[in-house]
């Protein structure tokens, strides 16, 4: 799911500011406790010995430390999106298990996914870049550890029949959620055509009903991510998709996002679950699979396997070379720190926050360059 909350912390009543989970002894603290604990059991586990008072035998049976509770499931929300729903190959070949991880993905639609997590409910999501940086706004931190795709043909500008290219829709009507990610797309749009967005009338439309929006004809054209996308498609007859996210590679990438204090202190959790990441990415990519994961993955959101195939194909995943790919700065969209520097102006242009996010705080490439050694 591709979107951009248009406002944001105070200024949205319903939504809340993350009541965050608390986090556990940092390895430096564990380990002076530890060292206490074991110099109390030393002392408590000697005696003298009767026949040489100043010497000390240790205790025949000391009480064995209790072992340590095992560690919380983490809790992953995600959502209908084909990079989120990826990782019900994983879960369906039991990767995680035999990674070692206790892991607990919780379905959810896309928002309250992110409100799960803004929540303290979670401990890790499934989200776009863009929304990271909201979710930063509205004082809900978080550190996006794992690159999942960037979109690349899923989100979509639709138009009727007889506008066959961007510059047509000079003095038309678009349909679009307006501070969504597919505003900015459709910006992205009308620049690359020598068109501003003065030049067309915007009809904010929530993304779900651009579809019924397009076939009723009060507007000419939408922009929107699949399905809905899709949907419009091939319910208004003559329309067709004038520009796409295709177009545009690393303007949208879709990652996972953790919580601060999970992150911190189970680093090494995350390294191993984005291990299993660049697994399941290098199964998913292998044709030979094609049928078995398609079969998986549409089986999630209720399609057949030929249905799904072209929402899997409008993703492209990342996997390891990808991930050290795009973590690295760079001037251009291939880095997603540069993404993040062009969806930082937007949101700030639109209002959706005050002033730009630093956006080294948000981003992590630690976890992806220890997983891809």
């Amino acid at each position: 799911m591709q979107s951009l909350w248009s406002i944001v912390g105070n200024l949205v009543p319903h939504r809340s500011v993350v009541a965050g989970r608390a986090s556990s002894l940092s390895g430096t603290h564990a380990s002076v406790w530890l060292g206490l604990g074991l110099a109390t059991l030393a002392i408590a586990g000697c005696k003298q010995d009767p026949a040489n008072p100043g010497a000390t035998q240790t205790a025949a049976a000391a009480t064995p430390a209790p072992p340590p509770p095992p560690a919380e499931p983490l809790e992953i929300g995600y959502s209908d999106w084909p990079g989120f729903v990826a990782w019900e190959v994983p879960l369906a070949k039991g990767w995680f298990e035999e990674a070692g991880l206790d892991v607990k993905l919780v379905w959810f639609e896309y928002v309250p996914s992110l409100e799960a997590f803004q929540a303290g409910k979670l401990d890790a999501v499934g989200i776009t870049n863009g929304d990271q940086l909201v979710l930063a706004a509205s004082k809900s931190p978080s550190v996006m550890v794992l690159l999942n795709d960037y979109s690349s043909g899923n989100d979509m500008i639709v138009a009727r029949s007889g506008l066959n290219d961007v510059a047509s829709l000079k003095g038309k009507k678009v349909g679009v959620e307006i501070g969504f990610v597919d505003h900015l797309l459709l910006l992205n749009a009308l620049e690359g055509s020598g068109l501003r967005e003065s030049d067309v009338t915007l009809v904010n439309v929530p993304t779900d009903q651009t579809p019924q929006a397009l076939k009723s004809g009060s507007v000419d054209a939408i922009a929107a991510w699949q399905p809905s996308s899709g949907s419009a498609l091939s319910e208004v007859a003559g329309s067709k998709a004038i520009y796409t996210s295709a177009a545009a590679p690393g303007l949208i990438y879709d990652g996972l996002a953790v919580n601060p204090e999970t992150f911190a202190s189970r680093k090494a959790d995350w390294v191993a679950l984005t291990r299993v990441w660049f697994r399941t990415v290098d199964f998913i990519n292998d044709t030979k699979n094609r049928a078995e994961v398609l079969q998986i993955m549409s089986a999630r959101v209720g399609l057949t396997p030929d249905q799904y195939e072209p929402l899997l194909s409008g993703t492209h995943l990342l996997d390891k070379a990808g991930n050290v790919k795009h973590y690295a700065p760079g001037d251009t969209l291939a880095s997603v720190y540069f993404s993040d520097v062009t969806v930082n102006a937007f949101n700030v242009s639109n209002k959706v926050y005050p002033a730009p996010i630093v956006i080294e705080a948000v981003l992590d490439p630690s976890v992806v360059l220890a997983a891809a050694k």
